[in-house]
């Protein structure tokens, strides 16, 4: 499962990031940015409150 955050969105408030650094970072551009990779299994939960928390629901899991 992979993970996409919509920059148009995104509104920079690093819940995702804390919630799952593993997964979530802020990039340059200052908004969240997803791993590239598959997400981690131990960390799917994680990710998916990332997803579900985040309050613009910028956070796509597929």
């Amino acid at each position: 499962m992979k993970s996409k955050v919509d920059p148009d969105l995104c509104i920079s408030c690093e819940l995702c990031t804390n919630i799952c650094p593993e997964v979530y970072s802020m990039g340059d551009d200052g908004y969240a940015h997803a791993i590239e990779e598959d997400i981690p299994e131990e960390k799917l939960a994680e990710a998916e409150n990332a997803r579900d928390s985040c309050p613009t629901s910028a956070i796509d899991l597929d």
